[in-house]
């Protein structure tokens, strides 16, 4: 399990937004409000309790930021000395001793100046010594804005560094840039690395994870390494000589035996020997790859040679061939690296003083033989007889036409006391009754002489209809007819129900735009000739209803509303005196301007509690009062 989560450690503000921080809380959470008619002992607890608060505030911020970045001498050496590499471990300390001398100071000073507050004699005297107590607490704050802004860059490289576990079971690859480092591990892994065909690809450690035995493994990708003195190394090459040191890891040195990689056998095998001293107590496994290019029996015999040279010293190590493009001994390699390292650390935990404490819990027993006499395995008769003679589901399946036709019966398996039971129907039972015994047997054979009663019945109302009309027979003349338009209905109410069915998302057309379905003389005059009637009639009457008619007035109109009428239009159409209009027209256009004019106010004069209002936009309980979080503008 990983011990150090760098990706937990909180934000670290700048100085000015640290100030604004502690001091905006302690506008908020202590009292703002003193007069000069309190009494003296009341001001300089008000005061004395601000320049407290404020300190408490300064100190806890910065304890939590000292607290929370991991001390070089509690954490494990690699971390040590990866953060060396990469930060820097003088500046890293200087800045955390800042930070702690900041949270002396503050202390120091407001405990001054809350011994001055205590013997101020008037609310100024007081006010003016907490406006210097909190200005001198922000002066220091901001002579240390450097280290807040230096340790908020560690704070934010350290959270992208990978989680890595020094203790549990690692395979550490390393060798020359571009050797297929990368391409190894994206095979081997989940991890997807940036893998290009140019050198420095990988530029810090990369995590990812394999398994083994069931076991899981923790393969880590360094950046390339060049043959070079270490002083003159950059960080990212450093990164790779700190794993190498400090992991206990078996490591995987990948050679290029092609010598696409701009390296030649010799410029490798000379940076594995300035390595070596690395490797030491360490399963080693060197790796031959890009196999596919050049194979390793047609390198020249100083090649070999070099590669044979690699094994001095170690023992254990061994040389396995590879490719990458073709995944041609990929897992191998991996099988190697990870036998090999869990026999180191087995053998390394046999060695421990606490091996005889776990020892003593385990006991395996072996079987001992009861004489010479050799006893091979049989199958009883009786079994062997069984099996052959039963028959399997799949076999009944077989035999009575396969999947989907056959179905298993999960009732020959009961036990009862008659084997006929097996089949009978089980009742269903409703409130402790049986529904069967309710039920009629010749139910259907009822239903469907109904069905054929009720069919008889309608058949003969429809013979004996004498097709009367207003309580007149009709002749039979008139029965053809009337039974020729009621033939014609159906056939359009089907042919409706059949458009409605197949045009449901069919848009209709509105009826004043079809010209189908406009009623006008001909297409009534062509309706009721497809009928076979006299159309003259009914044509006459069209065309009589189409004529305009003048307007006329009814006899029965009361002759009041009729004197009230002609009042009305008098006075709208005559122009009295005074009243400053030229004409009737002008009179008329002038009232019709008016109307207008009232139909807005008459229109809010209803409305109502649904009708939508806008509201006061800056309503006085929500904009008033304190300053919220981060308003810091009047300061």
């Amino acid at each position: 399990m990983v011990k150090f989560n760098f990706k937990k450690i909180t934000v670290v503000p700048d100085g000015k937004k640290f100030v604004d921080i502690i001091l905006s809380r302690t506008q908020r959470q202590t009292p703002t409000v003193t007069h000069k008619s309190n009494k003296i002992s009341q001001l300089r607890s008000f005061y004395m309790r601000k320049i407290k608060f404020t300190q408490s505030n300064f100190v806890e911020k910065l304890s939590t930021i000292v607290d929370e970045f991991p001390r070089l001498e509690e954490i494990n050496p690699f971390y040590d000395n990866l953060l060396n590499v990469l930060y820097d471990k003088d500046h890293y300390k200087l800045a955390l001793g800042q930070l702690n001398t900041a949270k002396k100071l503050i202390t120091k000073v407001a405990s001054d100046y809350v011994k001055l507050v205590k013997y101020g004699d008037s609310l100024y005297r007081c006010k003016s010594l907490k406006v210097s107590a909190l200005g001198r607490m922000c002066t220091v704050m901001k002579k240390v804005g450097p280290s807040l802004a230096y340790l908020e860059e560690v704070r934010q490289h350290m959270a992208r560094l990978p989680s890595i576990d020094p203790n549990t079971r690692t395979l550490l690859i390393c060798g020359c840039p571009n050797v297929g480092k990368s391409s190894f591990m994206n095979k081997v892994t989940r991890a997807d690395v940036d893998v290009q065909p140019y050198a420095f690809t990988t530029k810090s450690l990369f995590v990812g994870h394999t398994d083994y035995k069931c076991l899981r493994y923790q393969v880590i990708d360094t950046p390339g390494v060049l043959d070079r003195p270490m002083e003159d190394r950059n960080i990212i090459e450093m990164c790779s000589v700190t794993a190498l040191a400090y992991l206990r890891a078996a490591v995987l040195f990948f050679l290029d035996v092609s010598g696409s990689c701009g390296y030649t056998i010799a410029q490798q095998a000379s940076l594995f020997h300035s390595l070596k001293a690395s490797f030491a107590n360490k399963p080693l496994v060197i790796v031959c790859n890009k196999t596919d290019l050049v194979s390793v029996e047609s390198l020249s015999g100083e090649d070999l040679k070099l590669i044979e040279e690699m094994k001095v010293g170690n023992e254990e190590a061994v040389v396995l061939n590879m490719s990458t493009l073709t995944e041609e001994g990929v897992m191998a390699v991996k099988n190697a690296a990870c036998e090999r390292l869990l026999d180191q650390r087995v053998e390394e935990k046999m060695k421990s003083r606490r091996v005889s404490d776990h020892l003593n819990r385990f006991h395996v027993a072996m079987p001992k033989l009861r004489d010479d006499k050799e006893r091979l395995p049989c199958t009883p008769q009786v079994v062997m007889e069984a099996g052959e003679s039963q028959k399997t589901e799949k076999d009944l399946e077989d035999e009575n036409g396969g999947a989907g036709v056959y179905n298993a019966s999960l009732k020959k398996k009961y036990i009862l006391a008659d084997e006929s039971w097996k089949d009978d129907i089980i009742p269903e039972i409703c409130d402790g009754h049986n529904v069967a015994d309710f039920m009629d047997p010749d139910i259907l054979n009822r239903l469907e002489e109904l069905t054929n009663e009720e069919d008889h019945r309608r058949k003969a109302e429809k013979e004996e209809d004498d097709f009367e009309i207003e309580g007149e027979k009709l002749t039979e003349e008139q029965k053809k007819q009337l039974a020729d338009i009621r033939k014609k209905k159906a056939l359009l109410i089907q042919e409706h129900r059949l458009k409605k069915s197949n045009a449901q998302n069919r848009a209709t057309v509105p009826r004043k735009f079809n010209k189908d379905k406009k009623f006008t003389r001909e297409r009534l005059g062509r309706d009721l000739s497809s009928l076979g009637l006299d159309l003259s009639s009914a044509m006459n009457r069209a065309r009589s209803k189409s004529r305009g008619r003048k307007r006329e007035i009814c006899d029965d109109v009361n002759d009041e509303q009729q004197s009230n009428k002609k009042l009305c239009l008098s006075r709208l159409r005559s122009v009295l005196a005074g009243e400053g209009f030229k004409d009737c027209s002008q009179k008329i256009k002038a009232i019709k301007i008016g109307n207008k004019s009232h139909r807005k106010r008459n229109k809010d004069a209803r409305r109502g509690e649904a009708d939508r209002v806008i509201p006061t936009l800056k309503p006085k309980h929500l904009f008033s009062g304190k300053r919220g979080k981060g308003k810091t503008q009047r300061r």
